[in-house]
């Protein structure tokens, strides 16, 4: 899993969320990131994970937000798959932005390589062309707990409510990293614009329980 963040404007990304969200913000300042990784083994609990249909790549849009008991948590403008299947069933039953993709990741040592490009729905073409470099160890600090330690998934219901799942990991493993390469229109597509320069992490992952949704 890599982490390319960026600051953002906060009303900007403000005027993309739901009614019930609002900006989580740290020292004053929005984020939004671009997070490329693989899923493995994913399975309901109590069933094995099943080959191939189980193991995919996935890229997703995010930022931060609280919610108005002021949980706090993610939410996500788009999750870019490579399985149809998956994406219906995502949209329909749960109203999480979910999109099919063509899709590619490859690791050879500390350089990591990502490729995606959208097939359902528009903008269709939509994707990225992205390459990390690991380097060492990342020194813990308050700002990227506050950007990788999250535990609710927000998303809408039929009626337009507020819910979340919750998740639940262990913490991550965290090292600097550099974007070699960074071509995308992800972000663009889902309204975000006018970002600087990305702050880059990388993770080799941990293991996800996420739980069934609740209301706010």
């Amino acid at each position: 899993m890599s982490f390319i963040h960026w600051r953002a404007d906060r009303r900007s990304i403000q005027a993309l969320l739901p009614e019930g969200l609002t900006v989580d913000l740290f020292d004053g300042t929005a984020w939004v990131a671009l997070v490329p990784f693989r899923m493995t083994r994913v399975r309901p609990a109590g069933l094995p994970a099943v080959p191939w249909v189980s193991t995919f790549p996935e890229t997703n849009v995010r930022t931060y937000v609280r919610d108005r008991s002021d949980g706090t948590g993610v939410w996500f403008s788009s999750l870019d798959i490579p399985r149809a299947s998956g994406v219906a069933l995502a949209r329909s039953l749960f109203r999480i932005p979910y999109m099919w993709a063509s899709m590619t990741l490859h690791r050879n040592g500390d350089r990591v390589s990502y490729r995606s490009r959208r097939r359902w729905p528009r903008p269709r073409g939509a994707g990225c062309d992205i390459e990390v470099v690991r380097g060492g160890p990342a020194e813990r600090s308050e700002l990227l707990d506050f950007l990788t330690n999250r535990w609710r998934a927000y998303t809408t219901d039929r009626a337009g409510a507020i819910v979340y799942a919750p998740v639940a990991h262990e913490p991550w493993r965290l090292y600097e990293a550099t974007a070699t390469r960074l071509v995308e229109d992800l972000l663009p597509s889902a309204g975000i614009n006018g970002l600087d320069g990305p702050l880059v992490h990388f993770s080799p992952g941990v293991t996800a329980r996420v739980g069934m949704l609740r209301s706010v």
